[in-house]
């Protein structure tokens, strides 16, 4: 019998795929972004924003083939949420470095806290619901899909904003503080709804303490 030669590409369906280029494409927008401001690199900008609408209209692509085609993955059900975040999350801290933003469109520090945080906030409870219920939960909320579409229209806007302002004055600026706190607002919103589903998930699915664990506990409060 013949061992065929396992060849890991032609193993993923196509939105896993999608994903893994998604989330090799982070590296050359993160570069772009870096050096958008400097004289040698005019067209950076326009490059790295080419490239994050693909991964945005990339994410929705992936998603509906999964959907129409039945592909859903326990791989893309991590995937597709990670790219997401590495994407938003990269994109959010490198446009509130001074050397890095946008001109005139630098994001404040406390944006990059909410929207991190957000979503360190939701790994961090998939970690504790998986150590909890022994169970892989992952479903996303209406609160959480909205986010992340916020969250692209507004890196979209502020990388944007230098040439909505030029079409008129400060038209810029006022979107893309208007996507900035909408964003926020709905980042917000998406914390507290994830939060209500993970604490429903540890409620339903809670395994009791191991019983030589118990065991010990108890006779470490007896007496001695």
């Amino acid at each position: 019998m013949v061992n065929e030669r396992i060849k890991p590409w032609k193993s993923l369906n196509w939105p896993n795929r999608i994903s893994i280029l998604r989330l090799l494409m982070v590296g050359p927008f993160f570069v772009l972004v870096m050096n958008q401001n400097q004289p040698r690199w005019e067209a950076a900008r326009y490059v790295a924003l080419a490239i994050f609408v693909a991964m945005a209209l990339s994410d929705f692509l992936d998603g509906m083939l999964a959907r129409r085609l039945n592909l859903r993955t326990r791989l893309g059900a991590i995937l597709d949420p990670l790219a997401d975040k590495v994407l938003i999350s990269c994109s959010v801290v490198l446009l509130s470095l001074s050397h890095s933003a946008v001109p005139g469109a630098q994001l404040p520090d406390w944006v990059v806290v909410v929207i991190v945080g957000k979503d360190l906030w939701v790994i961090m409870g998939f970690l504790v619901i998986y150590l909890v219920t022994d169970r892989f939960r992952i479903r996303p909320t209406a609160a959480g899909k909205a986010c992340t579409v916020a969250q692209l229209v507004m890196v979209m806007l502020v990388m944007l904003s230098p040439d909505l302002n030029r079409l008129s004055e400060g038209l810029g600026g006022k979107l893309a503080n208007v996507a900035v706190w909408t964003a926020v607002a709905i980042s917000v919103l998406a914390v507290i709804s994830y939060t209500r589903l993970g604490l429903g998930f540890v409620a339903e699915g809670a395994k009791p303490l191991d019983e030589g664990l118990q065991k010990n506990n108890q006779g470490s409060h007896g007496p001695h």
